[in-house]
């Protein structure tokens, strides 16, 4: 027995999913047997469970609910063919295997051989196109055709979605052909088998599906030849799998969609009328909507998979945060906070101080269930060991000196919300095992107390310490370390992302000149070049206060570089940058300078500093920062 589901619809569209196990779970999740990202599942969405030989669906309670052939269930034995709702997501539950997976029931594929008295096999030289002349010649149904390849040509590339797409050109195709069903069967490249079928009757009311011969639709894909065939009848085997025969099959048409040399798929198409056989002509004229049609349904299935993904992609980055940047490594982190804040899973911060770690922390807040309920910070380095337990889980009234009453902890304040612990890398040892019992058990005690309180308290923390080094060092625990670093998230360093700077810049210019009440319309070509050179060792903050400094101090409506700190001017300007010659002039005397004193020190730096009247450790940044060492060395 072989269980699967076909996924349909949706950006998972094609792909197969084998039943194998006694349960599997379907959902967002990792740890589900199947794992979809979608917007419209839950975490958990589903579970089939294997009874014997039944296979039971049962919702877990999603947001969007579970529907087997268009009705929600709680509960519900599938049977082969049923129609499988999961959210947005659309499936096909198959238990046998002459059925393949398929856009529409419609259409099946068939395994038998087929036999035919009558057929021609229509070798295609080059582009049905440089035909038109000869088809014209043997066409005596010109003008009807013609009309149906203008409504053709003009109707389906305004249509987007594949399945109206698809329809729209058989019930086209049935006004010029005498066909009875078609079906449209599609291949990704490089593809062994057909990722989706779609299926049609000429009798709209009619709901028996089509069969389709592997055979022909195979040859006619792999060969890239058109097959017109009269009089089917079908072999021992064909008609014991319900074959072409069986229902009263006696013509058959098949060309292959071809677009820049790669065939996409096939057009399909049978009738049971001796009457009304399919002629040459029909097989020359499909061929030529093959060709039209052809580029609509490239273009229909990659509009499909673009606004699925831009759909995913939106729901990625579409989070409240207060962070300012568009970089790809700020988008990414954007993609972790939105995958993480529906959990209640304890993320670990890393990166240099001042890269936004708290900003990160409130977004990850802001855009979870907790939103509602409070977001606690506490600074584990800004207290001492005893100020920081006190603060962290409260005390009690006269649990030490000074302790006049109760006082709650941060953690008794965060309940329901977020607490976020900056520097947890500096916590004493002591606290450590008490942070982790919580982080464990959720539950602590009040400094002075014995009463055991529950914690309902998603916690984030975030270092910029190398916690693995102070592991080795003895100065962390292991043990809490794995704890706080279920999900990790660094944020990058602003000279990671240096294409924010300019962002981050104009952010800063309107937010102080607001403050400072001083009109500053923006920043200056030169002064711009200096922000994006510097490294920024302090990060979004030493940026800040930068900005704040150049515009307290500056004169005109413009930041220009004589307004900016003077290490950033130090700094040397890339060859791009516009030129600026008072501060050029002002570095190339300092630059002087310094080497006149190193030589006249015997190269040495702390005499040269004492010469200059500077501390040797300003001297050597500066050495640094205009890179003079080359110069130096010589």
């Amino acid at each position: 027995m072989n269980a699967r589901l076909v996924a349909i619809s949706g950006p998972v569209r094609g792909t197969v999913f084998a039943l194998t196990g006694d349960d599997v779970s379907i959902g967002r999740e990792s740890s589900n047997q199947i794992q979809i990202s979608h917007h419209s599942l839950s975490r958990r969405h589903c579970v089939i469970k294997r009874q014997a030989d039944e296979f039971m669906i049962s919702d877990l309670d999603s947001l969007n609910s579970t529907a087997v052939n268009g009705v929600p269930v709680r509960e519900h034995t599938l049977e082969h063919g049923d129609r499988v709702a999961l959210g947005d997501l659309l499936f096909l539950f198959l238990l046998h295997d002459e059925e393949m997976s398929s856009i529409s029931n419609l259409a099946h594929l068939d395994e038998g051989e087929l036999v035919a008295r009558s057929t021609v096999q229509f070798q295609l030289e080059g582009t049905p196109y440089q035909q038109w002349e000869k088809l014209q010649a043997v066409v005596p149904r010109m003008a009807r055709d013609l009309s149906v390849l203008l409504k053709i040509s003009t109707t389906i590339n305004s249509i987007r979605d594949p399945d109206t797409l698809q329809r729209q050109l058989l019930e086209l195709i049935f006004e010029v052909v005498p066909a009875e069903r078609g079906a449209i069967l599609l291949a990704e490249e490089g593809a062994q088998d057909f990722t989706s079928v779609f299926g049609w009757h000429r009798s709209s009311h009619a709901d028996q599906p089509i069969l389709v011969s592997r055979t022909v639709a195979y040859q006619v894909l792999r060969q890239r030849v058109a097959i017109l065939s009269n009089d089917v009848v079908g072999s021992g085997e064909f008609e014991a799998t319900s074959s072409l025969a069986s229902g009263n099959v006696t013509s058959l048409l098949c060309v292959p969609l071809i677009l820049f040399d790669h065939v996409l798929g096939v057009i399909y198409l049978d009738a049971s009328s001796p009457a009304q056989p399919f002629e040459h002509d029909h097989l020359q004229l499909l061929n030529v909507i093959a060709d039209i049609a052809a580029v609509a349904l490239q273009n229909a299935r990659h509009m499909e998979r673009l606004e699925s993904e831009n759909q995913q992609l939106r729901a990625d980055i579409q989070i409240e945060h207060d962070m300012v940047g568009e970089s790809p490594r700020l988008r990414s982190v954007y993609q972790v906070i939105s995958k993480v804040a529906s959990s209640d899973s304890t993320v670990l911060l890393r990166g240099e101080s001042g890269t936004g770690k708290e900003l990160a922390a409130r977004a990850i807040h802001v855009n979870s269930p907790r939103a509602r309920q409070p977001f606690v910070a506490i600074n584990c380095a800004a207290l001492t060991e005893t100020l920081l337990e006190s603060e962290l889980f409260g005390h009690e009234k006269g649990a030490f000196t000074g302790a006049v009453a109760q006082k709650k902890g941060k953690l008794e304040v965060a309940e329901g919300g977020t607490l976020f612990m900056d520097e947890v890398g500096e916590i004493a040892p002591a606290l450590q095992s008490k942070l982790l019992r919580v982080l464990q058990e959720r539950v602590f005690e009040r400094v002075g107390g014995t009463r055991s309180i529950k914690a309902d308290v998603r916690f984030v923390a975030a270092t910029n310490k190398d916690l693995e080094a102070a592991i080795k060092s003895g100065d962390f625990r292991q043990d809490l370390y794995y704890r706080l670093n279920v999900v990790s998230l660094t944020m990058p360093s602003l000279r990671e992302r240096r294409e924010d700077i300019p962002l981050l810049a104009n952010y800063f210019v309107a937010k102080c000149s607001g403050k400072s009440k001083r009109k500053v319309t923006g920043i200056s070509a030169q002064a711009r070049a200096c922000l994006m050179n510097y490294d920024w060792p302090g990060n979004v903050r030493e940026l800040e206060n930068a900005i704040e400094r150049a515009v307290v101090l500056g004169s005109t409506e413009l930041i220009l570089p004589e307004d900016l700190p003077e290490a950033l001017l130090e700094t040397e300007s890339p060859a791009d940058a516009p030129p600026a010659k008072y501060l050029d002039a002002i570095k190339e005397m300092k630059k002087q300078l310094i080497l006149q004193a190193v030589e006249q020190a015997d190269g040495s730096y702390t005499g040269a500093a004492k010469l200059l009247g500077v501390h040797p450790n300003y001297l050597h940044r500066l050495i640094r920062n205009m890179n003079l060492k080359g110069a130096l060395n010589k």
